[in-house]
C-alpha cells in the first residue's frame, strides 16, 4: 500500500476550509492530518508532525498572517511543501512567497477550473514543480482595472492606505513629493475618485492593498 501524502490545510473560513477536505478526503493520494483556522499554530503543527504539504491562506480572522508562518515553517522544515491560498488580490504577496521559498500558490477564484484546479496544483507541487499564477487577479479601483496602475503608483497606494502624507511617502520611497503627488493625481485620474482618501479606502476594500509594516 503507497502511503499517502500529510497534508494540513491552514485556513479560517468555513466554506473553503470543508472544500479542501472534502478534495483531499476524496484523493487517492493525500491524506488530512488537521484542518487549522489560524496561521499561528501552524508551525508548530510541523514541529510536532510528520507533514509533508501545507496549504494555507494569508488573511486570517485573529490577525495571524499565512505568508508569516511560511516564512517560520520553511526556516525549520525546508522540505516541507507549501501551497499558499488566497482570494485577495493583494499585488505583493505573489513575490513574498517567491522569496521565502514557497513552492506555490492559488487563486481561490479557480475552483472548479481545469488547468488551475487545486487537485492539480498540489500534485505538481509534490512532483517538484513550482506553480504560480501570471499575475494577480484583476479588480476594478473606482472606473481603473488594477492594471492600469504602475508600479511606481502601486507604492504609493499602499503608503497611502496607512495615512502617510506626501513628504513621508517620498522618503519612504526614495522620491520627491512633487513625484508623490503626480503619482496620485495619475491614480485619480485613472480610477475618476475624488481624493486620495476615498483611493485609499477603494483601495483596502477591494484587497487590492492589504496594510502591511513591514
Amino acid at each position: 500500500m503507497i502511503e499517502k501524502i500529510k497534508v494540513i490545510v491552514v485556513e479560517d473560513q468555513a466554506m473553503p476550509r470543508q472544500l479542501f477536505k472534502l478534495l483531499i478526503d476524496d484523493s487517492d493520494r493525500y491524506e488530512l492530518l488537521y484542518a487549522l483556522e489560524s496561521a499561528s499554530v501552524a508551525s508548530m503543527y510541523c514541529d510536532r508532525f510528520a507533514v509533508d504539504l501545507v496549504i494555507m491562506d494569508v488573511v486570517m480572522r485573529d490577525g495571524s498572517n499565512g505568508i508569516d508562518a511560511a516564512e517560520r515553517i520553511k526556516k525549520s522544515h525546508p522540505d516541507i511543501k507549501i501551497i499558499i491560498v488566497t482570494s485577495m488580490p493583494e499585488v505583493s504577496y505573489i513575490d513574498k512567497a517567491k522569496k521565502i521559498g514557497v513552492e506555490s500558490f492559488w487563486y481561490k477564484e479557480n475552483w472548479g477550473g481545469e488547468a488551475s484546479d487545486l487537485l492539480d496544483v498540489m500534485d505538481r507541487t509534490m512532483a517538484g514543480e513550482n506553480v504560480y499564477p501570471g499575475s494577480a487577479p484583476t479588480v476594478y479601483i473606482g472606473k481603473a482595472k488594477s492594471t492600469d496602475l504602475t508600479r511606481a503608483e502601486f507604492a504609493v497606494l499602499r503608503c497611502l492606505t496607512k495615512g502617510m502624507s506626501n513628504t513621508e511617502i517620498g522618503e519612504k520611497l526614495f522620491i520627491g513629493p512633487d513625484t508623490v503627488k503626480t503619482h496620485i493625481s495619475s491614480m485619480l485620474q485613472k480610477t475618476d475618485l475624488q481624493n486620495r482618501t476615498e483611493l485609499a479606502i477603494k483601495a483596502r476594500a477591494t484587497g487590492l492593498v492589504i496594510e502591511d509594516d513591514k
